[in-house]
């Protein structure tokens, strides 16, 4: 897919692992997220120990703006992959979140993807070949409580990959959507005390998705995950997965 990928939330977590994964296989970097810091530390590191070249761009993924000067700048690289890791997680019941955290994720989580993806697309289009990495998660598979919006939010990221796959595969572009479960991020360590059932490291879920990306239009990392997707979507009444799930997130919020 090379020469170039872009990863956007690459400042930690999953979003770095996507970036050193990349790094690994030889491909220059372009890397986006709000903090300049951990950017400008993770483009030293890698470009030190794989002497690749990584530039960074430092903004909020939210604002429209941001999206436009990511595009500028991969408007002068020969872009080959974009993943889209950014999202906006806000835990708790949903009436004792604040609207502006909950219209956050609607600005992070959907509207950047698609407009990155709408930026970008036409340059992956005339090259003919290109890919594409969303990341959704199980959470998104059914309604989810205290982290509903962001649960909506990532079922929007796997139909949209689902969606693009079909279209663009003709045009020589791979789509997949990353449909993980717990993440060990300094995010989730963050919000959780301990591991849920299945729980994976960075490096293997972003491993796990770059490996299936020519197969797409879903990888669900994991064995466990991967049951508990079966569980959850096609052995389980729908309101006992949704109860399920409800169990599983209310030590998120306690």
């Amino acid at each position: 897919y090379g020469p170039w990928a872009i990863v956007a939330g690459a400042s930690e977590g999953l979003g770095a692992a996507y970036a050193r994964a990349l790094a690994r296989r030889g491909l220059d970097l372009l890397l986006a997220a709000r903090r300049a810091e951990p950017l400008e530390r993770l483009a030293d590191e890698l470009h030190r120990r794989h002497g690749i070249d990584v530039r960074i761009v430092a903004g909020d993924l939210a604002l429209p703006e941001t999206i436009a000067r990511l595009a500028d700048e991969a408007s002068r690289l020969d872009v080959g992959l974009v993943v889209y890791n950014a999202a906006h997680a806000p835990v708790g019941e949903f009436l004792a979140v604040d609207p502006a955290s909950l219209e956050r994720v609607a600005h992070v989580n959907v509207l950047g993807p698609v407009r990155l993806a709408r930026a970008l697309l036409p340059g992956l289009a005339s090259r003919g070949r290109g890919g594409i990495v969303l990341m959704s998660s199980l959470a998104g598979n059914q309604g989810t409580a205290r982290i509903a919006t962001y649960a909506a939010s990532k079922a929007f990221n796997r139909v949209l990959a689902e969606g693009l796959w079909s279209e663009l595969g003709p045009r020589g572009i791979d789509v997949i959507a990353c449909t993980a479960g717990a993440v060990r991020t300094p995010g989730y360590a963050g919000a959780a005390d301990r591991d849920a059932p299945g729980t994976l490291g960075a490096d293997q879920v972003a491993e796990r998705a770059l490996r299936a990306l020519a197969r797409g239009p879903v990888v669900i990392p994991g064995f466990v995950n991967r049951v508990a997707a079966v569980l959850l979507g096609k052995l389980l009444p729908r309101r006992a997965a949704i109860r399920l799930m409800a169990a599983t997130t209310r030590r998120l919020s306690s």
